[in-house]
């Protein structure tokens, strides 16, 4: 398989979930002290991932979760935010301006923030309160924060045996979910390589898949137009510009808001001939109860739309790395 190793895949995933008790310690130590909300804060795929975690807090549980735009939280700003206030933010770099001047003005009001930060000596690292270092599986981070605080708020009685599946299986299962789908991503590749713009469609977490592949991957490192849309949104403007060969691709999840994507899903066939369905729930996911499948299937998607930018970037001859103006130019 291309750009595809196994071992280093299940890895990574099973190092993340080896973060759990620091996590829990974190979080729990927050809950001791007593909160009054929390803000995951993001910019471009980190905002995706926030508008993801947030979504599964409010399907949920009474934790008063919500998500900050980090540009927009450093101009307009939230009363709201101040010395009870949980912020939780991850970045790679640890140098991304927005997120740096975010959390400098967070700090200000007196939030507490917890910090996934990859590089360790980066300056967004030493402002944090608490410093969470480990590459990649950001959702999965955001998550095992998010699913702390409603087990400490008595709305995830399942918690144990919920990680105790998710350490146990769920390396191998994102891994099997890609080989399962290599034929597919390279099919779908070469379908959409030359589109003049495609549409991506999602509900739930899954909303926070299709902003980030749109914007992140299609857009920034494939530099093919994209635009992503809210299933819910759908028939209430972007239905009227879908023709026969408009490139449409569904995301379908199985949390609550699967409806939503379903809708869309069995509408298309009637307006269009270039439409593409992928479904989390055609994934086998072996070890994993179906109840706790919901939770998992934004990283199911990404799973799958991984084999998508390999052979896209290959097809293409576009490797992924090359930026035109992203920290090349001043801006």
């Amino acid at each position: 398989m291309l750009k595809f190793d196994e071992q280093k895949q299940i890895e990574s995933v099973a190092g993340a979930l080896a973060l759990r008790g620091k996590i829990e310690k974190i979080v729990d130590s927050i809950c001791e002290k007593g909160y009054d909300d929390v803000y995951y804060i993001g910019i471009g795929g980190t905002y995706a991932s926030a508008l993801q975690a947030v979504n599964h807090i409010k399907s949920m549980s009474s934790v008063p979760a919500f998500v900050e735009n980090a540009a927009v939280y450093t101009t307009t700003g939230n009363r709201r935010i101040g010395e009870k206030s949980v912020v939780v933010i991850s970045s790679v770099t640890g140098c991304t301006e927005e997120m740096v001047e975010a959390v400098k003005k967070a700090k200000e009001h007196g939030a507490c923030v917890i910090g996934f930060v990859d590089v360790k000596t980066a300056e967004l690292a030493k402002m944090v309160d608490y410093e969470v270092a480990y590459p990649a599986n950001e959702q999965l981070k955001f998550f095992m924060v998010a699913d702390r605080f409603m087990k400490n708020n008595g709305d995830f009685s399942d918690y144990d045996r919920y990680y105790a599946e998710m350490e146990r299986y769920l390396p191998q299962a994102l891994a099997d979910v890609e080989k399962e789908s290599d034929e597919f991503g390279r099919n779908f590749a070469e379908a959409h390589k030359d589109d003049a713009i495609h549409y991506f469609v999602g509900a739930g977490a899954q909303y926070g898949a299709t902003y980030s592949y749109a914007m992140c991957y299609w857009e920034e490192q494939h530099w093919i137009r994209t635009k992503s849309i809210h299933a819910a949104e759908f028939f209430h403007g972007m239905l009227e510009i879908v023709d026969r060969d408009t490139p449409v691709t569904v995301f379908v999840g199985e949390d609550a808001e699967r409806p939503l994507a379903e809708r869309v899903a069995n509408f298309l066939p009637r307006i269009c001939g270039n439409y593409t369905v992928i479904d989390t729930k055609k994934f086998q996911l072996t070890g994993i109860s179906p109840e706790f499948r919901g939770y998992i299937s934004h990283l199911v998607m990404h799973a799958v739309t991984q084999r998508i930018d390999a052979y896209l970037e290959l097809i293409n001859r576009h490797p992924m790395e090359i930026r035109r103006y992203y920290r090349r130019l001043d801006y």
